[in-house]
């Protein structure tokens, strides 16, 4: 959708295009509602004015070709209409507007075949105008509507066409292709002052008449494959700055062949209303571009880690957001890994209050203490005891639950430590199917001043798994009507079928087991993160269900 500064912008555009036409022009909309004309009409139509109805001023052969043609329906009505005004034979010649809008080109029945031709050439002016910014704002993809500039000016302006975006220190992107050949783009690490009037369009000063350009001079980079086989051959050059939003899109360079017409200053002058167009459309384009760019950027941090194997004990962990498409949101998890193998590795995940791009700010914050607290992991309460002071310090205090583990590896088994605060205890998945809660509890963190915590110990056998998740996953709705919760039971039931699975296995049989019980309905944020012992070659339970045999 257009915004109201491109349309304002394409408004002014019309208008003064209107100013400098020696016709009369009125400019009226689907309603029949006259938007702007010029002085010209003024002295034809007496009663014209900004904002009168058109059948008002109008004779009423004016009016009924302007229903007809904003009518819609069957075939397009013709582009021209004829009657008397005050008395004179005059012919009228539509052109398209913005938004249905509808200019008239009046003209007097006496005037020479000349005027006609160029009625009907403003009139694909205009035309061409319209479609290159219908093109080019349907895209918000830089190369594409550099590509589209190019080939619009190539095939309508000129014999080829060139478009210089911005420089960035590196190189300058540079989009190329004569009327009827292929489109090349790629960056160049060029010299403006190669080309006379290039580092002043690139600066979004005036552009040079083309008759100050020696097309001699152009370099090689500016010449489409296949247009010329060398500078001599090319007859006319015009370089023509791309306005922007405040600031310079990049340039249009526009080629013609030798055998051909050198450009005119309405040529020239046409080029220029060309150029402000597709800059803005470039200029949207490139703002897009680099909002994506910076949204990209400050999004790598909130990005759930990818883990795996740390000194022999397996990490897994998923993550679903409860936005559809998004890949961030207030659940997390993260792992810092011990110096060396003796030493704990540190794993951790909780839920910040809230959903969406704010939640997740919030928790990439509270991810970022944990990481500069990590040293003091050897003793939970005191770790968490400083997130806490941290988050009541802050200026917006975020409520979070999560648990804390501690993993070392003992051989062939794995020593966890583990504290909750206010969130769900881990579930542990032994070799024989047992599925039991580690006792741990504690207080939410960023609430209270005061804290308790319970830190518990377990051992995992090889084969045996502990699983962490939020509460997204035992709240999630849904079952044949969606109005069931899956809840704790459920849970532990999935986890008793994945008995001897690696950690990997654990964490993705739960978010699809999950993800087919909520269907598409709505939901809270999840994730997962599941710790394993080493297994061996053989596990425990893959040993009972040999002795069963």
């Amino acid at each position: 959708m257009v915004s109201v500064p491109e349309q304002k912008r394409s408004r002014g555009v019309r208008a003064a295009a209107q100013r400098r036409d020696p016709y009369p022009v009125v400019t009226v909309d689907a309603d029949g509602i006259v938007l702007s004309h010029n002085e010209q009409a003024g002295l034809l139509l007496t009663r014209i004015d900004v904002g009168v109805a058109l059948g008002d001023i109008a004779p009423a052969w004016l009016t009924e070709a302007h229903l007809r043609r904003v009518g819609g329906g069957g075939d397009e009505p013709p582009a021209w209409a004829s009657g008397r005004i005050g008395g004179r034979p005059v012919k009228a010649l539509a052109g398209p507007g913005a938004d249905g809008a509808v200019s008239w080109w009046l003209v007097g029945d006496s005037v020479p075949a000349g005027a006609a031709q160029e009625l009907v050439r403003e009139r694909a002016r205009s035309g061409l105008l319209q479609e290159l910014s219908s093109e080019l704002l349907a895209s918000l993809n830089l190369e594409r509507c550099m590509a589209v500039t190019a080939q619009r000016a190539a095939r309508h302006l000129a014999d080829a066409a060139v478009v210089v975006g911005t420089g960035d220190g590196h190189g300058y992107p540079v989009t190329r292709c004569a009327a009827r050949g292929p489109v090349v783009q790629e960056r160049i690490a060029l010299d403006p002052e190669q080309l006379p009037g290039l580092a002043e369009a690139l600066l979004g000063l005036p552009a040079v008449a083309s008759c100050w350009i020696d097309p001699h001079q152009m370099p090689s980079w500016a010449m489409p494959g296949g247009f010329v086989a060398d500078a001599s051959d090319i007859g006319s050059v015009v370089v023509v700055p791309l306005p922007g939003h405040g600031v310079p899109a990049g340039c249009l360079i526009l080629l013609r062949r030798r055998q051909e017409a050198a450009f005119t200053a309405d040529e020239e002058s046409f080029a220029q209303l060309f150029a402000a167009r597709a800059g803005a459309a470039l200029s949207i384009a490139r703002g897009y571009a680099r909002q994506a760019e910076v949204t990209e950027v400050m999004t790598r941090d909130l990005l759930p880690p990818a883990i795996d194997r740390v000194h022999g004990i397996s990490f897994a962990g998923r993550y679903r957001a409860s936005v559809a498409g998004e890949r961030i949101g207030g659940d997390f998890y993260d792992l810092y890994p011990g110096e060396a193998p003796e030493e704990e590795t540190v794993a951790v995940l909780g839920d910040v209050c809230g959903k969406g791009l704010e939640a997740a700010v919030t928790a990439g914050g509270v991810r970022h203490m944990l990481r500069a607290l990590v040293p003091f992991a050897a003793d939970h309460a005191r770790l968490l005891t400083l997130l806490n002071k941290a988050l009541l310090s802050s200026q917006q205090t975020p409520f979070v639950t999560l648990v804390l583990v501690t993993a070392v590896r003992q051989g062939s088994r794995v020593r966890l430590r583990v504290s909750s605060a206010g969130h769900p205890a881990p579930l542990v998945v032994r070799a024989d199917g047992r599925v039991e809660e580690v006792p741990t509890m504690g207080t939410l963190i960023g609430a209270f001043a005061d804290l308790e915590f319970r830190t518990a110990e377990v051992t995992l056998r090889p084969g045996e798994v502990c699983l962490l998740y939020s509460d997204g996953i035992t709240e999630a709705y849904g079952g044949p009507l969606g109005d069931v919760m899956f809840g704790e039971d459920r849970l532990r039931a999935v986890l008793a079928g994945c008995a001897g699975r690696p950690a990997e296995v654990v964490t993705e049989r739960v978010q699809m087991v999950v993800a087919q019980w909520v269907g598409e309905g709505r939901h809270d944020d999840m994730a997962v993160l599941a710790i394993g012992a080493p297994r061996g070659k053989r596990s425990t339970i893959e040993k009972v269900q040999l002795r069963k045999r």
